[in-house]
Order: C-alpha cells, then structure tokens, then sequence
C-alpha cells in the first residue's frame, strides 16, 4: 500500500484546488464585444488597409514590399475601453505564427492587458495575454478582481499583425466606453524608425518604448517602426504629414540607414513633413552607441559615420533658420554597461526604459515650446 506524508498530501490538496479553480474560471459564461467598437489608438491615419494595420490601402504597390508586409504587425496600436467584469478574456486571431530567436512570443504575437491605478492613475500592468500555437487565442487574461468599474488598455502584437480581437467579459458584467480620455487622443507623437523603435525586442507589447512614451506622457503615439526597413521612403514621410494636428514628429531611423542614404534622402524626407506642419516640433535621433562597438572597431566607425551624417544635416537646418528641430545623440542613450540588449543591438525591456528615461526630457521640452 502507497504511504503519503502529510507534505505529499497538502502538495496533492493544493493541486487538486488549483485543477477545480481553473475549471470553475473555464466554467464562466462569456459574452464578447469586437474591440473595434472601443476608441483605437496609435494610426497614423483611421482609414487603414485593415483595422488593426498601419498603412493605408492606397500604398499597396506604391511603397516597397517589405515596408508594406511589416505595416501589417500592429506594433504600437492599442484600444480603450472599461469594464466592472471580475475577470477579462480576449480572444484574438493573428495573421499568423511569427517567431524569431531573440524576441519572446509574447512580444512577437501576444498582446498586454494594462489598467489605471484608481489612487494615482497611473497605468499599471495587469498580466498578459500568452499566444498559443494557433492564430486562433483565446485567453482568460485575469481574474479574481473586484467586480468594479476599471479602465483598461490592451496593447496589440509587435511582431505580428492582429486580424480580429474581441474581449470577453464575464455574464452579467457592463463593458462600455472609456470615461477617461487618457492616454490623451488626438495630437500624437509621431514616431518613425527601425526594428527597435517597433517593438525589438520587448518581452510583451506594452514595453515597446512607444507604448511606455505614450503612458509617461499621458498622450498617443504613432509607432511607423518598419524592422530593417527605415530607409527614408518619401511615402512614409507623406503619411506622416497627413497625420490630423500631430504634436511631436521623432525621426529615429539612423540604424537603417548609412551615412550616404541620410546624405541623399534625410533633409527631403524632413522637408516634406515640415512643408505640412511648420509649427510642429522634429526630434532627429542618433544611432545608439551599440555595446559591441566597444571592441568592434569597424562597427564603431560606421555608428560614427551615419550619425555624423544626421547631425550634418540637423546643422544644416540650423543654420538655413529652421526653428522647432531638436537632437538627441545616442552615445549614453541605453547607458553605458552593455546590458541593455539581447544581441548587442536589439533593446531588452531594460533598454526600452532607459531610451525612454534618456529621450523623455527633449521631448517633454519640444511640446512645451509647441
């Protein structure tokens, strides 16, 4: 006859508990409602190709092929809504099952449930929603909470894009409109850059320093981050001047492009955005001072290189009398310990908040003289 000890039998008990906890939570009635219902944030323009999309439809075969494929992920895009629901489920479908060896899946295809701290209303991270190994999610996010009005952001996938989202609420519940307008829509911060300013390579969605900006400032921001792929196109800088009364333009996009690109194309990629909104403020941001460059001489050169293109033109622009244009160098911009990435480039979360805690005082800065 099997002998238990009494430690064996409270590990079996507490098993046993946590097996009928999850039945019961799986036992819950659900109604859903289409998250494009609830105020999107984060495009560029409403009238894209696809809801949770980045590009219009009229780029399709206009801008490259690569750009247009990576306008697809939903990187920076989130949606607001409220609820009194004891718990919350979101049930997404992806367009399909990216991954890469230096990002989570988390971050690549998952999404990020954020809620606002009722005593200083500040958003905080409530957990997020893992994907699986199908398009098709469907995820109890959290549970157990107090059946009260709260306000909630979902953040969508970086990696990939999101074809369909709805969120549950348990029977009985109300979720509604957002009675807060906070992150502040309309009047973004309009970002353009690389691989890094998408989302490369956060654990989850709400780390992306876009998303981390817009909570820190209490205000949208547009993420057109195109993965190796911030090659100065003019239609991009064209969509950004169609931006409705934007409140900050970021031109981060120095690591896509070497020095002779930003010779040849930065100024009139710049020109086009500010023949549209002579009043709004341009922030021009160097490339980071990658770890590696510290023992890769070649490396460090070629950083060197692009950013002294980029800040040739920025003086350019100083001295022909050009007003509102800021610049932000990228020497001490993740710190200077080497821990801030997962491959030497790409930033961890770490890095993610340190690019944020050292652009944060330039632009805070820019929208104040704006």
């Amino acid at each position: 006859m099997m002998k238990y000890t009494i430690q064996t039998l409270v590990v079996i008990a507490v098993s046993f508990l946590s097996i009928f906890s999850a039945d019961a939570q799986e036992a819950k009635n659900y109604y859903y409602t289409d998250a494009s219902v609830f105020p999107i944030y984060g495009k560029a323009i409403e009238n894209t190709s696809a809801t949770y999309e980045r590009l219009p439809a009229s780029l399709e075969g206009v801008t490259r092929p690569s750009v247009w494929n990576l306008a697809h992920h939903s990187a920076g895009i989130s949606v607001r809504f409220r609820s009194d629901s004891p718990s919350i489920k979101l049930r997404w479908i992806s367009f399909g099952l990216a991954t890469m060896n230096h990002m989570t899946d988390t971050g690549t295809r998952g999404l990020d449930l954020y809620t606002q701290d009722p005593v200083d209303g500040h958003w905080r991270f409530a957990r997020s929603a893992r994907p699986q190994k199908d398009t098709l999610n469907d995820q109890v996010v959290i549970s157990g909470m107090e059946p009260k009005m709260r306000e909630f952001i979902v953040y969508l996938s970086l990696y990939e894009g999101v074809k369909k989202l709805e969120i549950g609420v348990e029977e009985g519940s109300v979720i509604d409109q957002p009675a807060l307008d906070s992150p502040r829509k309309g009047s973004p911060i309009v970002m353009y850059g690389t691989s890094i300013l998408q989302g490369g390579c956060a654990n989850r969605p709400g780390m992306a320093f876009t998303n981390i900006i817009s909570r820190e400032l209490d205000r949208e921001v547009v993420n057109l981050g195109f993965s190796g792929n911030a090659r100065l196109d003019y239609e991009i800088a064209e969509l950004m001047a169609a931006v409705k009364d934007p409140s900050l333009f970021v031109l981060d996009n120095v690591p896509n492009c070497e020095a002779s690109l930003i010779d040849e194309r930065q100024e009139k990629f710049f020109r086009i955005i500010r023949d549209a909104h002579p009043d709004v403020p341009v922030v021009f941001v160097e490339n980071p001072a990658y770890p590696h460059t510290v023992f890769d001489k070649r490396s460090a050169a070629d950083v060197a290189a692009r950013n002294a293109s980029m800040r040739a033109v920025y003086e350019k622009l100083k001295k022909a009398g050009e007003k509102r244009i800021y610049y932000i160098k990228g020497d001490k911009m993740i710190g200077t310990d080497g821990e801030a990435t997962v491959d030497g480039v790409h930033f961890t979360d770490l890095g993610m908040v340190r690019y944020t805690e050292y652009v944060l005082p330039t632009l805070k800065k820019a929208l104040r003289k704006k």
